[in-house]
């Protein structure tokens, strides 16, 4: 494990990535910025890999590894109500990874992110969209249940982050879609609403993000399902179209 130096210059290094890919501002939140920096975070931040080698099995293996380094934190109090961490599921080598904000009860039981409600609509989004668990990789920015499904608090998305963002850079995926306000704030570090979010890509760290509605939401307000549905499909085009020029490059 890396000592607390180590940690601070990664910190450091992260906010340098994002002065050098002219977001112009530092793309996290005040709140966010100054807790994770309190806090002694066992994971490395960021690091854009793009362009790095797949190497399938040893990435899973690692990340394998990792959810057993960190699968029994204790660092914040969300840990004091948990069944199971709930760590992320999916292809460890993932192009399209999806982020929500929390577990619910569903998956607090069972140890894996949307297996609810919330979850069997997830899955015919992505079998609307050509995709399945088995392709895209799906985590959340917390790891543990929120108390009755409130929303995660700043502190406690402070503590979670650094873990994220390990996912993120282990598995280098080429989109990351937001599933909801929370998880689009706090990767973002902006207070923007979900309504102006959406319907066009962010850049994150090489990577492209988009948000949409968290199916949860769906579920709950009828009218955001036309929305969703533009916004993955924007998806599967703007994938469809890296993938032929991936193909390209290589040909």
């Amino acid at each position: 494990m890396a000592d607390d130096n180590e940690i601070l210059k990664d910190l450091q290094q992260a906010v340098e990535q994002q002065r050098e890919l002219g977001m112009g501002e530092i793309r996290v939140s005040p709140d966010l910025a100054k807790l994770t920096s309190k806090r002694q975070a066992e994971a490395p931040t960021l690091q854009d890999e793009q362009g790095s080698p797949r190497t399938g099995e040893a990435e899973s293996a690692s990340l394998a590894d990792f959810n057993n380094l960190i699968k029994d934190c204790t660092k914040c109090r969300l840990h004091q109500g948990r069944t199971k961490f709930v760590f992320g599921v999916g292809n460890p080598h993932a192009d399209v990874m999806f982020v929500g904000e929390g577990p619910g009860r569903d998956e607090d039981l069972q140890g894996e992110p949307f297996v609810g409600r919330a979850g069997k609509l997830l899955d015919k989004i992505l079998e609307a969209i050509q995709f399945d668990r088995t392709q895209v990789y799906i985590a959340n920015v917390v790891k543990c249940r929120p108390p009755g499904n409130r929303d995660p608090q700043p502190d406690e998305m402070a503590e979670c982050m650094p873990y994220l963002l390990k996912q993120i850079e282990m598995i280098n995926p080429q989109f990351i879609c937001c599933l909801g306000r929370i998880s689009a704030q706090a990767l973002l570090g902006v207070t923007t609403p979900l309504g102006k979010l959406r319907g066009s890509f962010h850049e994150f760290h090489g990577r492209k993000l988009m948000v949409t509605y968290h199916p949860a939401a769906l579920l709950r307000f009828q009218q955001y399902k036309r929305p969703t549905w533009e916004d993955v499909q924007m998806l599967r085009k703007a994938y469809d179209e890296w993938c032929t020029v991936a193909k390209q490059s290589t040909s």
